[in-house]
């Protein structure tokens, strides 16, 4: 059973882009499971496939803390056609990082969100135009006068990417909004990878923000340059991948609660 989930989860390209690099198909195994069910068992909520349990690629029981987030994996199990396409299933992916990697590398997890943190997307604004300028201060001001009231301190802005400092002392209080659990910090990780941003991450992860919102507010640069110049088939492909791995990140803090 180990070999099989190794092959479904492990060394698939999922970005678009990848897949085009590589140019190649995806192997995808064949379905080998009428039903999809999750039920209470070890670990807190179990998914089991034809009544049995599912492992992980490690070799973890594949679980999950609430009720509601197991029925959302074993939903994406459900919904597999002839063949196990992984990249369909956001859910089951995030599970294998957090219950393979994240318990075993809390540390770490945490102290790459710091890294992310101390150069944050949201403290580095562009020089112009001036449209632009005005974008970002609408959508991103807020969110630092958020964590200016929750964490009682203010970040150093820069206008360009030349690197601007922030003191220890502010960077260990907005830390300290860090979820101590593993799935929520799990899922506040991949939202800080895909935005480029720990403080969206934090205001998504407190409910100060949607996932549309906090998708929005990563890509003003983004969006206003496709307003610009347009855009491809490719990049919208790769956009829409990191949408939904966002989506899905986002639906897992709300399944926790």
């Amino acid at each position: 059973m180990r070999d099989i989930f190794a092959d479904i989860f492990e060394n698939q390209p999922f970005d678009p882009v990848e897949a085009a690099r590589r140019s190649v198909r995806p192997s995808l195994r064949k379905r080998f499971y009428r039903e999809a069910k999750a039920e209470a068992g070890e670990g807190g909520y179990a998914v089991k496939l034809d009544g049995r349990p599912v492992r992980t690629p490690a070799q973890r029981w594949l679980a999950a803390p609430t009720l509601p987030l197991a029925e959302a994996i074993a939903a994406e199990w459900a919904a597999q056609g002839e063949r196990i396409d992984p990249a369909a299933m956001p859910f089951t992916r995030l599970a294998n990082a957090i219950i393979d990697g994240v318990a075993e590398a809390r540390a770490a997890v945490r102290a790459e969100i710091g890294e992310y943190l101390a150069t944050d997307l949201l403290c580095y604004r562009a020089e112009g135009p001036e449209g632009l300028v005005a974008r970002q201060a609408d959508l991103w001001d807020p969110v630092l006068d958020w964590i200016r009231h929750v964490a009682g301190v203010e970040l150093r802005l820069t206008a360009g990417v030349v690197h601007v400092p922030q003191s220890a002392e502010a960077l260990a209080a907005v830390s300290q909004l860090l979820p101590a659990d593993d799935w929520r910090l799990g899922a506040l990780h991949v939202v800080t990878t895909l935005t480029g941003s720990a403080l969206l991450a934090l205001a998504l992860a407190h409910g100060r923000l949607s996932a549309d919102e906090t998708w929005a507010f990563a890509n003003v640069d983004e969006d206003w340059n496709l307003a610009q110049w347009g855009d491809d088939a490719l990049a919208r492909a790769q956009r829409a991948a990191r949408e939904a791995e966002l989506k899905a990140a986002a639906k897992v803090l709300r399944l926790l609660d």
